[in-house]
């Protein structure tokens, strides 16, 4: 994104916030009972309401003089001595300039208290800066370091609940917390050059799951410094998928790498980095392995169950919107980080051929709008020629009821969960959607209609604790024959429907993309109500996200960086050039070396 479309994108962002704030107390319209005349009221209705309002009011008092205890004692020191002095002069123990220092120091006390309650009332305004800074000692506080340098962050840091693998360097958790170094100012990239490298070197060791051998560019899902105690030596162990809950190969993991190497080299400005002949291998091996020739008919990379963030069964096999998204996104980074030597022209040409056939066919199936929709609804079936309306052979049938009431009618709609022979995934996922709009994967069109969706349906989405990771929960049967019945997913809760914190940076992305900063600040807010005073939990249950996970575990570092980030993108909005890459992709492969026009 070019500064004078950036410079541009925030005076429009700056006007819009101010046409569309949400209503509150000061701006929303007066109630029936709010405007009835107070002469209607009875003396002794007015005076029950006078007694509790005094209440109120004194119990505020009370608090904010339990806060200040701490943050102000000198104060309380002068105070003290003022009062003394004025007491003095009250008991008739006083001379006529005394009297005179007496009335001086009355009025000084009267200032200073005035000024003390102003202090109170700012500093509880101000308690997201003391959130932040929280959230900075967390994220440091789970840094993880290998042989004298930092190489990663811990998933958690929740001593109330056995570790499992929450004690490991997780490469998809890190990515917002390697962001979050990155947009921090000062910049640090010292920790993320060094994931970099060392995730990179895990991919040179032989993966075996069983007795079969993994590609070889397949990037390990999480990895722990363990130290041999006879002779203290650190050394790394790395999972790849062998330990995981259901033995699946994180097929993300490898996008989420290449995405981070180029923010990080738009971030320093180093390119020694990704030219580095090992950088450069690396990437090639990751692209080769979702490039490769097979028996597909789509462009889109096959999946199984649990290969993505959502790592258990959910019902995403196939084509994954998540998962198409990263793939889209990390291939058009990888055509600003490639060299065309050693081999890598023809990559090159390789990717934008893909890249092309990709944006296509998400942007023609993938997409629902109510328009769409009513399409789908009226489509027919065993259509046998090219020229074919229902290209997927999509049963109307199959279109669940919720779908019809979940969609606007004016405004608003998404990129569905999955597409593949007779199987639409109505399912809203939010990773996909807005990695589609900082991609450039969704066109201007689909990514404002996105997020008008969000607004539409913001109880759904955002509810109590934003985000959704998944709308709406599997249940019933439904649940029984998807998951396996697994206790985890429960519906409502984790990645069946629960709500994540950490996808707030994705949800600030996006709207700082489209310039619908108002809707990041909102969630940003709804957030701040609770998630410092939870513990920071990596999920919340229910509908609405109301209650903490059941089995979440809490100090989880990507909730702290996911809010880091998004409040640094509404402080600043060009901080998502360091991730967004503007406009769509035509066909042509006339106008550049990868073969790739930017519209």
């Amino acid at each position: 994104m070019s500064s004078p479309q950036l410079g541009k994108l925030k005076e429009e962002n700056e006007a819009e916030e101010e046409a569309s704030q949400p209503l509150n107390h000061a701006t929303a319209p007066a109630t029936a009972s709010e405007t009835e005349s107070p002469m209607r009221i009875s003396v002794s209705e007015r005076k029950k309401m006078k007694n509790k309002k005094n209440k109120e009011r004194k119990k505020k008092k009370k608090a904010a003089a339990r806060d200040a205890g701490s943050v102000a004692p000198n104060i309380n020191v002068t105070w003290a001595k003022l009062k003394k002095g004025t007491r003095t002069f009250e008991n008739g123990e006083s001379s006529e300039a005394a009297k005179e220092a007496s009335f001086s120091k009355l009025a000084c006390l009267s200032l200073m208290e005035s000024s003390f309650h102003e202090f109170i009332v700012k500093s509880s305004e101000e308690s997201p800066a003391t959130m932040v800074e929280e959230a900075w000692n967390g994220l440091r506080d789970s840094i993880v370091i290998y042989e004298g340098k930092p190489v990663g962050t811990l998933a958690a840091m929740d001593s109330t609940k056995e570790p499992l693998n929450y004690n490991q360097v997780f490469v998809r958790d890190f990515i917002p917390a390697g962001l979050a170094f990155l947009m921090k100012k000062p910049a640090e990239p010292e920790i993320v050059k060094n994931f970099l490298l060392k995730t990179l070197h895990l991919q040179g060791r032989e993966k075996k799951v069983d007795n079969f051998t993994l590609g070889e560019g397949v990037l390990p899902a999480s990895f722990k410094v363990s130290t041999d105690s006879p002779c203290g030596k650190e050394t790394i162990v790395a999972d790849f998928g062998g330990s995981a809950i259901g033995r699946v190969a994180p097929v993300d993991s490898g996008f989420w790498w290449i995405i981070l190497l180029r923010a990080y080299t738009k971030c320093t400005g180093d390119h020694t980095l990704r030219e580095r002949p090992e950088v450069q291998k690396g990437m090639r091996l990751i692209l080769k392995l979702c490039l490769s020739d097979d028996f597909d008919t789509f462009p889109t990379l096959l999946c199984a169950d649990g290969c993505s963030m959502i790592d258990r069964r959910m019902g995403i096999y196939g084509y994954p919107i998540d998962i198409q998204a990263l793939f889209y996104f990390a291939l058009r980074c990888a055509v600003q980080l490639l060299k065309p030597t050693d081999g890598g022209k023809e990559l090159l040409e390789r990717i934008a051929k893909r890249i092309a056939a990709l944006c296509f066919h998400i942007q023609q199936y993938y997409w629902l709008d109510f328009k769409q929709l009513n399409n789908v609804y009226r489509y027919k079936t065993e259509e046998y020629s090219l020229t074919a309306v229902n290209t997927f052979n999509v049963m109307p049938e199959s279109i669940p009821d919720w779908v019809f009431d979940f969609m606007p009618s004016s405004r608003g709609g998404y990129l569905i969960g999955n597409v593949s022979p007779a199987r639409m995934d109505f399912r809203w996922f939010l990773v996909g959607n807005c990695i589609s709009i900082l991609s450039g994967l969704a066109t201007d069109k689909q990514a404002t209609a996105i997020m008008d969706l969000i607004e539409e349906r913001w109880d759904d989405l955002i509810g109590e604790m934003p985000l959704k990771i998944a709308y709406p929960a599997l249940e019933g049967d439904e649940w029984r024959t998807i998951t396996g019945c697994d206790p985890k997913n429960t519906r409502w809760s984790y990645h069946n429907g629960g709500s994540w914190p950490t996808l707030l940076w994705l949800l600030a992305s996006a709207c700082s993309m489209t310039g619908r900063l108002q809707i990041a600040k909102r969630a940003i807010e709804l957030a701040e109500q609770r998630l410092s005073k939870d513990g920071w939990p990596e999920y919340y249950d229910g509908m609405t996200g109301k209650y903490i996970g059941k089995q979440a575990r809490k100090f989880q570092t990507w909730s702290m960086s996911g809010y880091l980030i998004a409040k640094m993108m509404i402080e600043n909005p060009y901080n998502v050039s360091l991730l967004s890459i503007e406009g769509g992709v035509s066909r042509s492969t006339s106008d550049n070396l990868s073969g790739i026009r930017y519209k």
